[in-house]
């Protein structure tokens, strides 16, 4: 299973995504619901740096499926609306495929 915590400050603001484990839907190659979660992820951090210009520190391993956003600073309001896209789009597999392979987490520090 995949875990997902998306953390946030107390006003609601992103603070850090952390990324945990595989789906285990399918074998490797295979899998529709890594591939899903990983092109929501990896494409939301890229378009965060690429479109939004947040600055972020990023830790990652392939292997054990980990990735480890934190952000820098603020998102700003280009980066909300791309991580509250990610996160619709999460919940739809979550939705579709069911919490036994991606559970996501909210949390506010």
């Amino acid at each position: 299973m995949t875990s997902i915590r998306i953390i946030k400050s107390k006003n609601g603001e992103y603070k850090r995504i952390i990324c945990k484990g595989h789906t285990g839907f399918a074998k490797a190659g295979r899998d529709v619901v890594c591939a899903a979660v990983s092109m929501l992820v990896i494409n939301t951090i890229n378009s965060l740096d690429e479109l939004a210009g947040v600055k972020l520190q990023l830790e990652s391993d392939e292997v054990k499926g980990f990735i480890d956003c934190l952000l820098l600073e603020s998102p700003g309001e280009k980066g909300g609306l791309l991580l509250d896209s990610m996160i619709l789009g999460l919940e739809m597999v979550v939705s579709q495929y069911g919490k036994k392979y991606l559970k996501l987490k909210f949390e506010e520090v």
